[in-house]
């Protein structure tokens, strides 16, 4: 794999942030006594990703390659090294870093894509 995250196939540009979390997908409760009861269900991934800078280009691939409900993502996994899950994105956030000569160039970019 020559690029840390790739949606559909496609490359993103190596985000300045990437942090990995592993979720645990339980249902839990406590008896009579005060002791819990749990039943695992299962992992789910949250991969938070971060540009200190962007340009205009790269900025609309980010938002096309995620802009669908469910995608697939390639990426490297603490646990599980390089693999590909179905992933869905969360909010996105931009500020604009400057506009020079009609073109604007962003700041922090960020947004999360969760597993599905």
């Amino acid at each position: 794999m020559a690029h840390l995250i790739k949606v559909q196939g496609l490359a993103l540009p190596t985000p300045s942030d990437y942090s990995v979390t592993v979720s645990e997908i339980s249902n839990a409760e406590r008896n009579a006594r005060g002791d819990i009861l749990k039943e695992h269900i299962t992992y789910k991934r949250k991969i938070s990703l971060g540009w200190k800078f962007m340009t205009q280009e790269d900025i609309q691939r980010a938002f096309s390659y995620t802009s669908e409900n469910f995608f697939n993502v390639t990426y490297i996994d603490p646990e599980l090294g390089e693999t590909t899950k179905t992933f869905y994105a969360g909010d996105r956030s931009a500020g604009a870093l400057d506009f020079l000569n009609g073109v604007v160039r962003w700041k922090d970019f960020k947004f999360n894509i969760i597993e599905r």
